[in-house]
């Protein structure tokens, strides 16, 4: 079983090795939409009032009782410290109550291999795009467990960027779904905006100055609705453009021909039109439901974790997490 709690979606899975996820349940804090963002203790009381019941819900429709499962995993980090403490208790006294062992996984890790879900996963080695709300990093994938960083956000994350432009054009939140639908209606080319960083070599990404260009470009313009919908497009178009240089130069430089995409930022459909249009190889992402925050892909972590599980108790998370300081596994093939 695996329990998802680092932000604002509380998601709890059971997965069984061959015919996948039987049981699974993702709810969404809304509240924190009048806030503009997420409100770190709100997002933790949710989840204390809402893990629970979701678990009995999760496991009645997996058909099975608490004494069918073999380990309970939860994510440890990154994320919001009191979000990720919350997962970790329920997740441990679970796990004691019912005799099992207990393994908190990388957030991170989750998303990278969510896409071993799919009917047609990919096969290693693979370079990997995990771009969300609190992250984007390209990473080497040799192996389940093997990973090398490429190269990372120096500022904002895509996903944050989004959110904060979102509230600059008066959006609500979650800010990159709002922001891809008012773009629909823009037009792209009547703005200029800057592509950061794919003037220079390397695989670091920065969008805080796209942000502030995106920041300077409102204030100045009318504030009619059609300039907002360009401004939303031509943003979307610089974030999108950016992420496919940074990935076509990633294949080139690890000589691979296969590219992950994962986290909730995979979900654009811009993005994904351009990647596929623009890379040599191929292209494969975590089925729709699953770019989002969800428990399937902490459950399948937990499964190639599952050699870590521990009956001990101990309650820790890491709110700052590395995925290149995660220990490899010790036979990733027999998962």
């Amino acid at each position: 079983m695996g329990i998802e709690t680092s932000c604002d979606e509380t998601a709890v899975a059971v997965y069984r090795h061959g015919p996948g996820i039987i049981g699974e349940a993702v709810y969404t804090q809304l509240d924190h939409a009048r806030y503009g963002g997420v409100v770190p203790e709100l997002a933790s009381r949710d989840h204390v009032r809402k893990l629970a019941p979701m678990i009995r819900q999760v496991l009645d429709q997996a058909g099975i009782g608490p004494e069918a499962l073999d380990v309970v995993a939860y994510t440890a980090g990154p994320g919001l410290a009191g979000a990720l403490l919350v997962g970790a208790s329920v997740a441990e006294a679970y796990a004691a109550a019912i005799d099992r062992p207990a393994v908190g996984v990388h957030h991170m890790e989750g998303h990278l291999l969510s896409p071993l879900l799919e009917d047609d996963p990919p096969e290693f080695p693979f370079v990997a795009l995990l771009v969300s709300g609190g992250h984007t990093m390209l990473v080497e994938v040799a192996e389940p467990g093997k990973y090398r960083l490429l190269g990372e956000t120096l500022d904002d994350a895509a996903g944050e960027a989004f959110d904060k432009t979102a509230r600059l054009l008066g959006l609500s939140y979650p800010g990159g779904p709002e922001v891809a639908k008012l773009a629909e209606r823009g037009d792209s080319d009547r703005f200029s905006f800057p592509r950061p960083m794919t003037d220079r070599p390397g695989l670091d990404f920065s969008f805080s100055g796209l942000k502030t260009h995106t920041r300077l470009l409102i204030e100045r313009e009318s504030d009619d609705e059609a300039t907002r919908a360009d401004i939303a497009a031509g943003f979307e178009r610089a974030v999108v453009e950016t992420l496919a240089i940074k990935c076509k130069r990633a294949l080139k430089e690890t000589r691979l021909d296969r590219l992950v995409v994962a986290g909730g930022v995979s979900a654009n459909r811009r993005l994904r039109a351009a990647l596929d249009g623009a890379l040599p190889g191929q292209v494969y992402y975590p089925p729709p439901a699953l770019c989002t925050d969800n428990g399937a892909m902490i459950a399948l972590a937990g499964w190639f974790r599952r050699g870590s599980a521990t009956r001990t108790g101990h309650i820790g998370v890491r709110p700052r997490w590395p995925l290149d300081e995660l220990p490899s596994l010790s036979n990733p093939k027999a998962a």
